[in-house]
């Protein structure tokens, strides 16, 4: 999808008050009229010319009716234009029929005309808001519910269908057949039928407004209990382990019925109320209709219209009826439709916490050296995270950073992918400010493996092959083979196409990092980041992982964020951080030497390893002594 961007639209859209109707459609007319897509332009205009033309056809229709009445009680004179093969009475029914029909195929020519408008307009602002999401900080999506996210961009989708469809296609061709109505119930029968008809119409739509709008609040307090009700379904289900562990079925069913209890009050009350909406509507409409058609009785008895007159007034208020039934069904959508593009809307107007300097320029990167001198950086003004941090990692050389949970480890890391920027001093690569790059090149210099490897849920090709999106097949079977996972991809049924699952919960936690160093192998940064790649596994797993690690940093400048200690030993240099602050630095053995927080830490984490080792020992020789018995 290579829908164009275009900021200055995204600002008209985010202007004004949002709440008004017509602001909405202000903003929402330049992807319904592309000035880039004059095919669809032509196509805007075809569906308009087709619309006039078939509520035209819509208001003529009747006229076959009461002149094949007329002729068929043979009273009335016939118009002397139509040809004469039409005025037999079976001719003019069969004409009459044949407009329904071209009324209905007018109709969805029209609907088919304007489809490819208003799905270009679906796919332009929903592209424009999945990039904005992109590009708004971490800051942001730390706040908010990712699937949040994703319901406000499948429901403004569905708003723009909505008010295309019931607004453009539906509200506005009603209008204008009212109007043409209006003016043939004018001429046809006098001004006093048209102000009756007027007045019926006024109060079917305020009423159907009125029902509609307390119907909505009716609805939402329904929606509300068949979430609860849904919600509590899934998590029992989720846990249904937890509950049989606890024997709590009973309780789990209970709080369930309760919930659809709830519901079933608000689902009695929801369709209660459409009974009394239809039942207005059928009053409103009955009165309108009954007077117009008793005043034409009594004009048909005194001589003054005939028989054709009143099957004409009573057809053309049918015609009328037919959109008007659906006034309530069609305001709810409009309505709901705005209050989904609105909220579409206040999520482009999100302004961007990080952005790039006007002037930046791509990063040049020479050796790769990074310097971090003087920064501070709070998320809070009142609790700082890091206080006058100055250090450098030398081209190619690898650097640590530990300290106790909380030090603000992590943090350089998200301050060197400028997920943030700092609120003191500078970091630099090569001696090129961050802040003076483009955030694209800037990324593209450097590899992350994180602590929590996520995957997409695809193959594990695939997953391998985001580190590079161009890489060749064989590309990413070496850069699996130098991660050591080659030979375990090889021995999966459909190897390199096997699945993931959902966020690669199908492979371990040792397997989900070897693809994350693959992945970070192929991408080839200068730069390099592990940010606690090994905390989360257990300690054979991480002795495994980290020969693999090795290779990765070998030749690269890298930064080391670790939790344990025994994967830094080799480090060029060991910064220990504490409160946000620089505590300690060295190599592993001037550190140990000092024996200050370093040394206290590896010895805590050295007996916690020596612990575990023995447990794992126990375990080995029970089992060992397990078999003997067997054998025995």
């Amino acid at each position: 999808m290579n829908a164009p961007l275009n900021n200055n639209n995204n600002k008209k859209m985010v202007s004004g008050d949002k709440g008004q109707s017509a602001s909405t459609i202000r903003n929402l007319w330049p992807y319904m009229w592309p000035s880039d897509r004059p095919d669809l332009k032509r196509r805007v205009s075809w569906a308009m010319a087709v619309l006039i033309l078939a509520k035209v056809i819509t208001v003529l229709v009747p006229y076959f009716y009461k002149w094949a009445t007329d002729a068929l009680n043979s009273e009335g004179a016939l118009p002397d234009w139509l040809p004469s093969i039409l005025l037999a009475p079976v001719m003019l029914v069969i004409a009459y029929n044949f407009g329904r029909v071209m009324v209905v195929g007018f109709n969805n020519l029209r609907d088919a005309a304007f489809a490819s408008v208003g799905q270009h307009a679906v796919r332009r602002l929903a592209s424009i808001v999945f990039h904005h999401m992109h590009s708004l900080s971490l800051r942001y999506h730390l706040a908010r519910r990712t699937g949040g996210l994703s319901r406000v961009i499948e429901r403004g989708t569905k708003g723009i269908e909505s008010i295309v469809r019931f607004t453009i296609l539906n509200g506005g061709p009603t209008i204008i057949e009212f109007a043409f109505m209006a003016v043939v119930i004018w001429y046809e029968f006098g001004m006093l039928y048209v102000v009756i008809i007027s007045l019926m119409v006024w109060a079917y739509v305020w009423f159907s407004v009125r029902a509609s709008d307390w119907r909505i609040n009716i609805r939402k307090d329904m929606n509300a209990n068949d979430t609860d009700a849904n919600s509590k379904a899934v998590d029992s289900l989720l846990n249904f382990e937890t509950v049989k562990y606890f024997g709590n079925e009973e309780m789990e069913a209970r709080r369930f019925d309760e919930s659809m209890g709830r519901y079933e009050k608000a689902a009695t009350r929801v369709w209660t109320s459409l009974a009394w909406l239809n039942f207005g509507q059928a009053v409103i409409l009955g009165i309108g209709m009954g007077t117009c058609m008793v005043l034409s009785a009594m004009a048909v008895s005194r001589g003054e219209q005939t028989l054709g007159d009143f099957v004409l007034i009573n057809a053309l208020l049918m015609q009328l009826s037919i959109p008007l039934n659906f006034i309530g069904f069609i305001y709810r959508e409009i309505r709901q439709g705005f209050t989904d593009l609105e909220a579409m809307f206040d999520l482009l107007a999100e302004e961007r916490e990080i952005q790039d300097d006007p002037n930046a320029k791509p990063l040049s990167v020479d050796k790769g050296a990074i310097r971090f001198t003087n920064v501070d950086f709070h998320y809070d003004p009142d609790r700082k995270i890091l206080k006058n941090i100055s250090f450098e990692v030398p081209a190619g050389k690898t650097v640590a950073i530990v300290g106790p949970s909380g030090a603000g480890k992590s943090t350089l890391s998200r301050l060197l992918f400028r997920f943030y920027d700092v609120t003191g001093g500078s970091i630099s690569i090569d001696n090129q400010d961050i802040r003076e790059i483009t955030q694209k090149s800037l990324r593209s210099a450097i590899g992350m493996v994180p602590q929590d490897t996520v995957l997409f849920n695809d193959t594990i090709a695939y997953n391998i092959g985001y580190g590079r999106n161009n890489a060749s097949q064989a590309e990413i079977e070496k850069a699996a083979e130098m991660a050591q996972i080659g030979d375990f991809i090889k021995t999966l049924p459909q190897g390199y196409n096997s699945q993931v699952g959902e966020r690669g919960l199908k492979l371990s936690g040792g397997e989900k990092q070897r693809v994350a160093i693959s992945r970070t192998l192929l991408k080839a940064p200068p730069i390099l980041i592990l940010d606690e790649a090994t905390s989360a596994l257990d300690t054979q797993t991480e002795r495994e992982i980290q020969s693999a690690l090795d290779l990765v940093s070998k030749n690269r400048t890298t930064l080391v964020i670790a939790h344990r200690l025994s994967t830094v030993i080799s480090a060029d240099e060991i910064i220990v951080l504490k409160a946000g602050e620089i505590a300690e630095r060295g190599t592993h053995k001037a550190l140990i030497r000092k024996k200050g927080l370093y040394a206290e830490m590896w010895n805590r984490q050295r007996e916690a390893t020596e612990a575990e080792e023995k447990l794992r020992a126990a375990k080995a020789n029970d089992e060992l002594g397990i078999i003997d018995r067997k054998r025995d």
